[in-house]
């Protein structure tokens, strides 16, 4: 499965902002997810397990609701709710943030992660069910921690996987302070380097990427496979070796060993020492370097936070830089790998160096070192993903310290703005490599000289109301639309056409039956106004499609015979590209409504269709379970059995169309067409003129960065 390398974090990202990634939610993916990031964490690699916790909470929550599985194919259960993308892409929006909630025991920040980092389109009454589940999942996780660990069910005294500590001063020491006034100077210059930080980690990674996409994924499996080796091997003998040669033999004290007498760290002495390593040092010392290499990544942060004197600035400097390299490098192997812990570590560093500078060299007596290394690593972790927000509050409820919301605030705003100068978040680097055609929050102001009519699409592929099921497999088969215009023509003669034909007047009488519609409201509206309604719509409401009875002869047929087809689509012998004349191509065609390519294969597979001699109120009719009942993997067109159809039978398409789709004015702006998109979660937008004709379609690829900045460039020159 490999969809599950990495933190999953961006696939989720595409989800939720309504891009399915084939594969991102599947049991299997699950499975190769949760053993994967067990080996690869346990390995000593430099990854974290957070980003793949987000991605496993994001697949129960696709998963569970449905009942279902393609890996359990024989397990099914009659569960008929929640039965759309739009329901399972919110249980996939509160898995992700009950998936933040158990990595650092944050549900407040899991919600707020769900809802800045993924989701494209919120509702409010959607809020606080992610915040109830990201409680629940806080709550389980602290309920079997406490337990196993110590013992004491029903205790609650680990919350979350990444636990910081408390930073508290001592009651005896009156001159301590987790921060003052005068250190956010300090920790505005922290953010600046974390931002040029993060941004040369995600330049790096992103040469890194293409370099892979090129030279090692078109290659065998295997190739992955020793590229991962060759990370462990290379990881494995650096860590060895700085240990061994650039790590420094420090005497042991009261202070290395439980803090000095600022802190008060919740652990016991023997904790402490226990994570103190000797590593070829004599006795009654300790090696720095190996102290933060060959603990866990999580007890390295603790130390950096909480150890006060245990590190030399070399010692720091040089681990700083050999961390950064490494998880550049490692992250983006063919193994699942978060990167949470990792810049939280490799900024904590970078912090402790900064405080250990200013006390050492400049002499502010005052700094505090556990706060400078909290700073560090929100500068640098900033600087990498470009989150504000929702990581503030995990870092504040992951320290349980409020006061350290402002510093923390400041900090992550001015690591984005640098980095943002430069190049994207890792996660939007990420996304962008893949091709995913992912919607930004709002267009650029530039942007509003386009017009909807800039950026629509012109060729249409179409559906009649009637449609022959042959033109209808056609159709299917040649493109690879998801959704497609229910629409009829606009002719002055089409009393004539109607003659002979039951299709061709079936289609025409629906589109009468729904002009009279729209005139019989606009009758009523003028009735009530005192007024009369236009001559124009009186003649259309007076006038009445009269009853024919179809003749033998197939007019249709004979039209087709001397190469004028008023309905193209009915055939599909005749190719657009070759046979149709511009007037042909872009005739005047009334929209109806919208039907997805799924409701079209559904049709066809249980055979809703009626002959021509027969009337379409004849035709077999699906309920809206039955026509969702397999969801969300539907039959594919080409798997189907074209024997069992008959290609002259009619298909009568309009009780399973959208009769009231979202529609734009060709002249809209894009922003309005962009803002409509996002905040209704749209896939398909018609543009519609004013007598109700439609001129284009706008989908999702035709929003996305790159596509309106080449039809901008085309404005410009037509200019």
């Amino acid at each position: 499965q490999p969809v599950a390398a990495g933190s999953g974090i961006p696939e989720i990202k595409c989800y939720l902002n309504g891009v399915k990634v084939p594969g991102i939610v599947r049991l299997r993916t699950l499975l190769c997810k949760v053993f994967g990031v067990l080996f690869s964490v346990a390995g000593g690699l430099f990854v974290g397990k957070e980003g793949p916790m987000i991605h496993s909470g994001a697949v129960v929550g696709a998963g569970l609701p449905q009942f279902q599985s393609i890996s359990l194919r024989k397990i099914q259960f009659n569960f008929p709710y929640f039965r759309s993308d739009r329901d399972k892409r919110d249980f996939v929006s509160a898995g992700a943030a009950a998936g933040v909630a158990a990595a650092f025991g944050a549900p407040i920040g899991g919600t707020l992660f769900s809802l800045e980092e993924g989701s494209s389109f919120w509702n409010q009454g959607l809020t606080w069910k992610v915040l109830f589940c990201s409680m629940s999942a806080t709550f389980t996780l602290n309920f079997f921690r406490s337990g196993i660990q110590f013992g004491s069910w029903g205790s609650f005294q680990l919350p979350g996987l990444l636990n910081f500590g408390e930073f508290k001063c001592s009651d005896s020491d009156k001159k301590c302070h987790l921060w003052t006034a005068m250190d956010l100077g300090f920790f505005v210059v922290m953010g600046v380097i974390g931002g040029l930080l993060g941004a040369t980690f995600n330049c790096l990674n992103k040469r890194l990427a293409k370099y892979r996409m090129r030279n090692v994924h078109p290659k065998p499996k295997l190739v992955r496979v020793l590229e991962s080796l060759l990370v462990s091997l290379v990881t494995t003998v650096v860590v060895f070796m700085a240990s061994m040669v650039l790590g420094e033999c420090r005497q042991m004290s009261s202070s290395s060993q439980i803090g000095n007498d600022s802190f008060q760290l919740q652990v016991t002495s023997e904790d402490v020492n226990s994570s103190i390593k000797t590593f070829f040092c004599p006795n009654e010392t300790y090696n720095d370097m190996a102290t933060l290499f060959f603990n866990p990544q999580e007890s390295a942060i603790l130390q950096l936070f909480h150890q006060d004197g245990t590190f030399s600035p070399v010692t720091l400097a040089l681990f700083f830089a050999l961390y950064f390299l490494l998880a550049c490098w490692t992250y983006g192997i063919s193994v699942p790998s978060g990167l949470f812990v990792p810049a939280l570590l490799c900024g904590a560093a970078f912090g402790r160096l900064v405080a250990n500078v200013l006390k050492s060299y400049i002499g502010l007596g005052h700094v505090y070192s556990g706060t400078f290394a909290l700073i560090g690593a929100a500068a640098f972790l900033g600087g990498v993903v470009r989150m504000t927000i929702s990581l503030t509050v995990i870092l504040i409820e992951s320290t349980n310290e409020i006061t350290y919301g402002l510093p923390i605030m400041i900090t992550l705003m001015v690591a984005k703005w640098t980095g943002d100068f430069f190049n994207k978040g890792i996660y939007d680097i990420h996304v962008g490599l893949r091709g995913v055609p992912l919607l930004e929050w709002e267009t650029e102001v530039e942007m509003d000289k386009l017009r909807a009519s800039d950026i629509m699409e012109p060729n249409l592929t179409y559906v009649y109301p009637h449609t022959r099921i042959q033109s209808l497999v056609s159709i299917l088969r040649t493109t690879v639309h998801h959704a497609f215009p229910v629409v009829t023509e606009n002719r002055g003669n089409e009393k004539e056409f109607m003659k002979g034909n039951q299709l061709i007047s079936n289609n025409i009488k629906f589109k009468k039956s729904s002009i009279l519609t729209r005139a019989g409201e606009q009758r009523r509206r003028s009735q009530s106004m005192k007024s009369y309604p236009s001559s124009e719509l009186r003649n259309v409401c007076d006038e009445h499609v009269p009853e024919e009875p179809a003749e033998k002869e197939d007019l249709l047929q004979q039209m087709l015979e001397r190469r004028y087809t008023p309905y193209p689509n009915l055939y599909p012998d005749q190719s657009p590209s070759e046979d149709w004349t511009m007037e042909e191509r872009f005739r005047p065609l009334t929209l109806h409504g919208l039907i997805l390519r799924s409701q079209l294969v559904t049709l066809l597979v249980r055979g809703v269709c009626y002959s021509e001699s027969q009337s379409s109120a004849s035709q077999p009719r699906l309920s809206y379970a039955e026509m969702a009942e397999d969801y969300p993997r539907y039959p594919d067109i080409h798997d189907l059995d074209l024997t069992l159809l008959n290609p002259r039978m009619i298909v009568d398409v309009t009780p399973y169309m959208n009769p009231s789709p979202f529609t734009v004015s060709p002249n809209t702006h894009v922003s309005q067409v962009f803002n409509l998109f996002r905040t209704m979660g749209l896939r398909h937008l018609p543009v519609v003129n004013a007598v109700g004709e439609i001129v284009g379609i706008i989908t999702r690829h035709n929003l996305t960065y790159e596509f309106l900045h080449a039809r901008l460039r085309q404005h410009y020159q037509t200019i």
